[in-house]
């Protein structure tokens, strides 16, 4: 049995005669090895970074927000469990959950994007949506974060028991149900 990164997707390589049943838990160890990895190696080296998170955070502004959004700090945070990023306007300030970093650029762009998003518009109106699209792959990470939450969801994955330290904010980026799609979790 292996695994290995093949550009955004993991591929799992299992023997023919592995059961249904020892599949899914298979799968999900083999992911869970190739992301840790992945997460040693990221916080490490520039995604670590909080400058650099910022910097890109300036560069998404620019490229799809008219440079509009323009927030007072950007930053990686390890206390956020629940949720894949928030902002808050008054404070004018976005943290993102560190188990992104081990994610791909674009899915990392895409919560940006969307936080940065709430410096403009207030909740997840379709304002609010129209400024989100502007990023070319919202739709990409959307999918790819609703599979990461689901795999958390399946026998032997991550249970997400622990609890989010981090302050509520007026915006619930990821849990109000009025985005075009529904709730993402």
């Amino acid at each position: 049995m292996s695994a290995y990164r093949e550009g955004d997707r993991i591929v799992v390589l299992l023997p023919a005669r592995t059961t249904k049943a020892d599949e899914a838990r298979l799968v999900s160890e083999m992911v869970e090895r190739i992301t840790a990895r992945e997460a040693k190696l990221a916080v490490r080296g520039p995604r670590a970074s909080d400058a650099a998170l910022t910097a890109r955070a300036a560069e998404l502004s620019r490229a799809y927000l008219e440079g509009r959004a323009r927030p007072d700090s950007v930053r990686w945070v390890r206390n956020m469990q629940h949720r894949w990023g928030s902002c808050t306007p008054a404070e004018r300030s976005i943290r993102l959950s560190h188990r992104l970093q081990s994610m791909p650029q674009w899915v990392i762009d895409y919560v940006l994007v969307h936080e940065l998003a709430h410096l403009l518009e207030g909740g997840h109106g379709p304002r609010f949506w129209a400024w989100v699209d502007r990023y070319p792959k919202t739709e990409r990470a959307r999918g790819f974060l609703e599979g990461v939450a689901l795999a958390g969801q399946l026998p032997g994955g991550s249970s997400g028991e622990e609890s989010d330290d981090e302050p509520e904010s007026s915006e619930d980026p990821f849990g109000s149900g009025d985005s075009p799609e529904g709730s993402l979790f």
